[in-house]
């Protein structure tokens, strides 16, 4: 049958393949060249990463899409560490992005993220696409990002609750998962065994 889609676990076998998809997608998006497909690497040693989340999308066999969780906390005002997740890299391969396979990789992903009974998902991305999941502005919520004043623009800072009412009455920092941060020089190395593509600086780059 045509147009089948499968959503599944990744399978270590696949992790080349789910790398290079992460490259395809996020190459020259926010920077030149991109850091996410060596995050993912990093990411799958961490202790915090979430392995019943780890999922691709294929379509008739052939892998489109990939979405992540990993553990962090809301470090609230009164002193309690709140559990969360954050998402991501998530993606849909280039040519069948706005085809409407985000949406159901991502619906997917966060109802199985909500039967392990995960209380929030917090991420960094677009109102105008994440909105229709069910995400708004995390500062809706009184969550902050990192260390960033409360009044700082933050409208890039996303949170979905995945169990009602899990976020009444905290006020808090959320807490980036330090496996998000990797040195320039460590993704230059590890981006040497993929086919070279060249780095451009292009309008509308974030860094």
């Amino acid at each position: 049958m045509k147009n089948q889609i499968t959503i599944r676990l990744e399978e270590p076998e696949d992790y080349r393949e789910t790398e290079n998809l992460v490259r395809e997608s996020f190459w020259n998006v926010y920077k030149p060249g991109c850091s996410e497909h060596y995050v993912l690497h990093v990411l799958r040693d961490d202790p915090d990463f979430v392995k019943e989340l780890d999922f691709i999308m294929e379509l008739d066999g052939r892998m489109i899409g990939q979405n992540i969780f990993v553990k962090t906390k809301i470090v609230s005002d009164d002193g309690r560490d709140i559990p969360v997740l954050m998402m991501g890299p998530i993606c849909i391969t280039p040519e069948l992005q706005r085809s409407g396979y985000g949406k159901k990789l991502l619906d997917f992903t966060l109802e199985k993220a909500a039967e392990l009974g995960c209380g929030a998902v917090l991420f960094e991305g677009n109102i105008g696409f994440y909105g229709k999941s069910g995400f708004t502005y995390a500062k809706d919520f009184s969550i902050r990002y990192n260390d960033m004043p409360a009044d700082a623009d933050t409208s890039f800072f996303l949170c979905k609750e995945l169990l009602p009412g899990y976020l009444d009455g905290v006020i808090g920092a959320f807490r980036s998962p330090q496996g998000y941060f990797v040195k320039d020089e460590d993704v230059e190395a590890f981006d040497r065994d993929f086919p070279p593509k060249q780095k451009l600086k292009l309008p509308g780059q974030l860094f």
